[in-house]
């Protein structure tokens, strides 16, 4: 890649030569363009399994299947918009999962 010797734009080509998009200036000599890059380190991406590690709040609920008292909790609007949510729970002990409309 070459510059303009008198405003420091990049030269571009123009049919045969290269010259400056801003003064104009018109280079005679063959210019080679070359382009590098450096790849760097990858890094390691890793990937959480739900067994391994829950995202979800804990709150006190009793599990209707092992009688557990914790359970994770999310809410979801399943019907119309002017209706409440429903409320998930799904019990840390057994996995059971159950809901509560309001």
């Amino acid at each position: 890649m070459k510059f303009c010797p008198k405003c420091g734009a990049i030269l571009v080509q123009k049919k045969k030569n290269f010259s400056c998009p801003k003064c104009g200036h018109r280079s005679k000599e063959k210019i080679k363009i070359i382009s590098s890059e450096k790849v760097g380190k990858v890094t390691k991406i890793d990937v959480l399994h739900e067994k391994d590690s829950s995202v979800w709040p804990v709150v006190t609920e009793t599990c209707p299947e092992c009688g557990n008292d914790k359970a994770y909790y999310f809410s979801a609007q399943m019907r119309s918009g002017d209706e409440a949510e429903t409320q998930f729970f799904k019990c840390v002990r057994c996995k059971k999962t159950w809901r509560k409309y309001s």
